[in-house]
């Protein structure tokens, strides 16, 4: 979707909303703005290492069942 198309969008339902919720929304993307830069991502070469890293790992067999996963997530 095109910039143009998001902000007619964004033009079209923001007045439907009550002035609380429009600032809820204002927040809401305030909020998304600030997290953002804080996240960097991986160059191509990373990538591709950490990739390798582990297709060499599952072929060694250091796997783990998914039933085994859906424990240790419970753990969390």
């Amino acid at each position: 979707m095109t910039a143009v198309a998001i902000k007619k969008q964004f033009d079209t339902y923001l007045p439907l909303h009550t002035n609380e919720q429009q600032e809820l929304l204002l927040n809401m993307v305030k909020n998304i703005l600030q997290v953002e830069p804080k996240e960097k991502r991986i160059s191509l070469a990373t990538y591709n290492r950490e990739l390798d890293a582990s297709i060499k790992q599952a072929k060694s067999g250091k796997t783990i069942k998914h039933k085994d996963l859906l424990k240790e997530i419970e753990k969390w």
